[in-house]
């Protein structure tokens, strides 16, 4: 029997900033590395709303928070300093 490979997943703040371009959120390098992160990354807020971002990492970004858009969180229903479940996207 074939073991599949398990994704490192955390629960991360998502924090609303208006610096950050849609599409794309930033996270702190060490948490990036932690988690085995390279380009994106799915949200998962209570275990109902899927959402994808390109990952940037930022120094200026606590580690356990996630930074993304603030129009682009407004409009799809995430509030200022949600908990979230964050891990790699699944390629394929």
């Amino acid at each position: 029997m074939v073991m599949a490979e398990q994704r490192r997943e955390r629960r991360l703040r998502l924090r609303r900033r208006d610096e950050v371009p849609e599409g794309r959120a930033f996270m702190n390098p060490s948490t990036m590395n932690e988690l085995g992160i390279s380009s994106e990354i799915e949200v998962v807020i209570a275990g109902k709303k899927k959402l994808y971002f390109a990952a940037m990492p930022s120094e200026s970004v606590p580690p356990n928070e996630v930074w993304c858009n603030t129009d682009e969180l407004k409009t799809k229903g995430v509030a200022d300093n949600s908990i979230a479940t964050v891990r790699a996207k699944r390629v394929g």
